[in-house]
């Protein structure tokens, strides 16, 4: 990731990052409760649609919401029903930054083995490659 320590080095590479190191940005932390609950051993985890998360800093903070878009290319996230209206009356959803959120319920339907991999359980493997497994073991 950023290696350098010179801050105008650490910037240009968070701008110039290709998206599939920029998805590491767009982590948050998960609340206490619910890692205990459902048995996560990480603190922080990639935000997706569909998580509910509860804003911890800025003008908003204290409300909550569901994630409705996770934008890698400008690093935001959005959450329904947190707008603001425009000159001409048109409501919009405000960006808000991955780091001033938290977690507080997981969406897990469409997330295939989303938990499994959070709680640390072995990775899932395709029939294929559990077929040739047995044939090797026989």
């Amino acid at each position: 990731m950023i290696k350098s320590s010179q801050s105008r080095k650490q910037r240009k590479f968070r701008f110039n990052a290709p998206l599939h190191a920029r998805q590491h940005f767009m982590h948050a932390h998960v609340d206490k409760s619910l890692r205990e609950k459902l048995g996560i051993k990480h603190s922080n985890i990639g935000l997706a649609k569909g998580d509910t998360v509860k804003i911890m800093a800025g003008a908003s903070s204290g409300k909550s919401g569901k994630v409705t878009l996770v934008n890698m290319k400008s690093g935001k996230i959005y959450l329904d029903g947190l707008t603001r209206k425009n000159a001409r009356g048109k409501e919009f959803n405000i960006p808000i930054s991955p780091s001033n959120v938290y977690i507080v319920d997981l969406d897990t339907t469409g997330h295939k083995g989303r938990l499994e991999k959070l709680q640390g359980a072995a990775p899932r493997v395709s029939g294929v490659v559990q077929a040739a497994a047995k044939a090797e073991k026989k």
